[in-house]
């Protein structure tokens, strides 16, 4: 592949824009979907040059067109045409497989988007957007407290301080007091001192893979331009100038979660070591240290919150500025905190031992509380945005982000919960030796059976409605293919595969229930945990035979399916890190998950499409301006999200010289839905109103492309009428020999009428066509 750079875009000086006797040129853009493809295969050509961008995200060209601008003869036969290729942006190394971990920040952040569309309330809008920050906060802080609790409790103070454990495990012999013979690191404090730098080292790694995707994401700089007047019936704020600019907000959210988590781990060192010392056998002088320090602890958690609370995103300007006395002296003040923290717990204490649990266990249940707290109002403050405007076609009638947010608190409890599950077991191969990790965690791994049978039987009931759905289709393929020699064999497959593709469009009802029955099963996890204050099995033992078995196999078998599903987890990322193929996969699913900037939780997976939406921006406004031309995007499945994003960063005069073709495309059937406030039906109408021309393709056999539902009020009608056939012939005929495939969400190209409204596209660009505001608006 060649690369060649500065060819693309010729000077204004030169242009055909300043010579208004030449030919106009014509562009097409096109940019791929989920999963990528290579240049080559997009330009259909074998030889083609990179003409702009890097090894990340680039722009080429056939090697025949980089000099095309500057012969417009040759432009008789059709446009000019470039391919933006971005899946570097979310499948590469195997360090990518490493952000499995990061997946329920990932899923916290996307509830901050999900906020139903309202009109004048604004207060209430920020309202959301800090609750949905605070439910991010406590998912930090709840994984450096599971880390804590697998170094500092079962490891540092459980296994290390009996024999029985440590006899096992020789590589913490060095910690036990009876098998080091009190070394000099057997003292409880001085374990935990030296245990905490696994945590410490936990939340340094996410600071600096935040800072570090950081540079290479969110610092590519929007135009800058200014706002446009917000139009309350239609404006999306992705159009904002500084919507795809985040870098002031993620800073200083970095800067929180950092001292979060730092915060974290002293309080974890700090909270033993000082109720000892406010004990009969405790220091006075160490106890007034350690109160002093636990209240300087608080103190900077209360800056902490009020850091996460005090600024949202800034989208209506270009924010620039950047808050350094505050990125930098709260993360130092933390790690100070950190540091005496440690020389405090590791001082001289004669007498101290370790037994039990570590104190402050119950650090697990107030997480969960606050959680619980958090997506209820959530959820209200969602229903009350949703009132202000309904939209029939949200999901949940506005309660997504609420809903979303339950599962990333559930995410984030599960993954903690089997780690601890999992090392405690490893440690204590009796089961008798060590207390184990804190009763609540015991009580979350028990309702996971209850939780899982609500699923699997909607799931049932979804497979029944699929199937009736299917015996429907039946007769409508037939309908489409008249004169076709039918085969029940080929009509039961084209049948099922449409059958399929509206299992899409239940995933609200799945979420809803799933969510919900989370919930429920979570506060009454956290009852019996605060009631009882043993483990859902001990808690049973007086009861009736029937509850107490049912007890002791739930706790049995949450425990085997939360560590079940944790080696599963583990091993998906072990071959991701070592299959190409397994690596893209896990790509892919990051295309829809990180589209949206980090809003709510700075640890979360860095977003592709502030460096992509950009791009293109820069892209389609340099080509036009310099040239005088107009161009058609054309965008496929999430390309052709990426493809609308960029159109609405452009200035209005530029979206009248753009056209848009999409195909397989989700903008509403998932983005509308579950975004309405930024992707609704006002939205889209908005954006067909402004651009040039918009037609949309989609197939019923495709699970993720849908039509977008806008009508032709403001120009010609966007969605392709009738769906695309698929497969385009039912059998063998003389034209195709062999069967046809069921293409579903790919190779639309394949299909004749993709090149038919594509030819009507570029109609509209050449210079015999009208200019936009004529009568050729109503071609097309």
């Amino acid at each position: 592949m060649e690369r060649v750079q500065g060819h693309a875009v010729t000077t204004e000086a030169n242009s055909p824009a300043g010579r208004p006797d030449q030919t106009e040129p014509a562009l097409e853009l096109l940019v791929h979907g989920v999963g990528g493809t290579t240049p080559e295969d997009m330009l259909g050509d074998p030889r083609t040059v990179r003409v702009t961008g890097d090894d990340t995200a680039a722009v080429f060209r056939r090697a025949a067109d980089v000099d095309a601008e500057s012969r417009p003869a040759d432009r008789r036969t059709g446009p000019i045409r470039e391919a933006y290729v971005w899946c570097n942006l979310t499948s590469g190394n195997g360090t990518r497989a490493l952000w499995l971990l990061l997946l329920p920040f990932m899923v916290v952040n996307l509830a901050h988007w999900m906020r139903p569309t309202a009109r004048g309330r604004r207060r209430t809008v920020r309202f959301y957007g800090l609750l949905v920050r605070l439910a991010g906060l406590t998912l930090t802080v709840l994984l450096v407290a599971a880390a804590c609790e697998v170094a500092l409790d079962l490891a540092a103070w459980q296994c290390a301080g009996t024999r029985a454990c440590a006899d096992r495990h020789t590589w913490l012999g060095f910690l036990s007091p009876t098998v080091s013979h009190d070394s000099w690191w057997s003292r409880p404090g001085r374990r935990l001192a030296l245990a905490a730098l696994v945590p410490t080292t936990l939340t340094v790694l996410l600071w600096y893979l935040s800072r570090r995707t950081w540079s290479a994401y969110e610092s590519q700089q929007p135009m800058n331009r200014r706002p446009e007047p917000e139009d309350e019936t239609g404006h999306s704020s992705l159009g904002r100038p500084g919507f795809w600019y985040g870098r002031r907000l993620v800073a200083r959210l970095r800067a929180a979660h950092t001292a979060a988590g730092l915060l974290t781990v002293a309080a974890a060192v700090t909270v033993a070591p000082a109720r000892f010392d406010r004990g009969p056998a405790g220091s006075q002088a160490l106890a007034t240290l350690g109160t002093l320090l636990e209240t300087a602890l608080a103190g900077v958690a209360f800056v902490v919150v009020y850091v996460v609370c005090r600024r949202g995103r800034s989208e209506n300007r270009l924010d620039q500025a950047l808050d350094r006395r505050l990125v930098r002296r709260l993360p130092l003040s933390a790690l100070l905190l950190l540091a005496l923290s440690l020389l405090y717990g590791g001082w001289s204490r004669p007498g101290w031992e370790s037994s039990g649990r570590l104190p402050g266990d119950t650090a697990f249940g107030g997480i969960a509380l606050v959680q619980g707290l958090l997506v209820i109002v959530l959820a209200v403050v969602a229903h009350l945005l949703h009132r202000t405007h309904p939209d029939s076609r949200s999901a949940m009638h506005g309660l997504g982000g609420p809903a979303v947010a339950m599962l990333a608190c559930a995410l984030g409890g599960v993954m903690s919960g089997g780690v601890s599950q999992r090392v405690s077991d490893w440690l204590d191969g009796t089961g008798t030796s060590i207390a184990g990790p804190p009763v609540l965690l015991t009580w979350q791994a028990s309702v996971i059976p209850t939780l899982l049978v609500v699923v699997l039987v909607l799931c049932a009931a979804l497979g029944h409605r699929t199937w009736r759905l299917r015996r429907s289709e039946l007769a409508a393929v037939a309908q489409d293919y008249p004169g076709a020699r039918k085969d029940r064999a080929r009509t039961a497959r084209i049948a099922s595969t449409r059958a399929m593709a509206t299992l899409t469009d239940r995933g609200p009802l799945l979420v809803a229930v799933t969510s919900t029955a989370t919930l429920l099963l979570g506060a009454g996890a956290l009852v019996g945990a605060f009631t009882t204050d043993r483990t859902p099995e001990r808690a049973g033992e007086e009861a009736q035979a029937f509850v107490h078995g049912t007890a002791q196999t739930s706790q049995a078998l949450g425990s085997w399916l939360i560590g079940l599903g944790f080696i599963l987890f583990v091993t998906w990322g072990r071959r991701a890190y070592k299959d190409a193929s397994a690596r893209r996969t896990i790509g892919i699913l990051w295309d829809v998950g990180t589209f949206w900037p980090r809003a709510a939780h700075p640890f979360a997976p860095p977003c592709y499409a502030e460096r992509a939406v950009p791009d293109l921006t820069w892209r389609m406004a340099t080509w036009t301006r310099a040239t005088g031309g107009r161009l058609v995007i054309s965008g496929h499945s999430q390309g052709s999200v990426l493809a609308a994003a960029a159109a609405w960063q452009l200035k209005p005069a530029q979206r009248k010289r753009v056209a848009l073709l999409t195909y397989g495309s989700p903008l509403e059937r998932l983005y509308g839905r579950w975004f309405p406030a930024h992707f609704g039906p006002a939205a889209l109408t908005r954006l067909h109103r402004e651009v040039d021309c918009w037609r949309n393709l989609y197939r019923l056999t495709d699970p993720i492309g849908g039509p977008v539902h806008v009508s032709g009020d403001c120009g010609p009608e966007v969605d392709h009428e009738p769906p695309l056939k698929d497969p385009l012939e039912y059998g063998r005929t003389a034209q195709h020999p062999l069967p046809a495939p069921i293409l579903g969400h790919s190779d639309y190209q394949a299909d004749p009428a993709f090149a038919e409204e594509r030819e009507r596209l570029l109609a509209r660009l050449r210079p015999e066509v009208p200019p936009q505001g004529s009568s050729g608006r109503s071609s097309a």
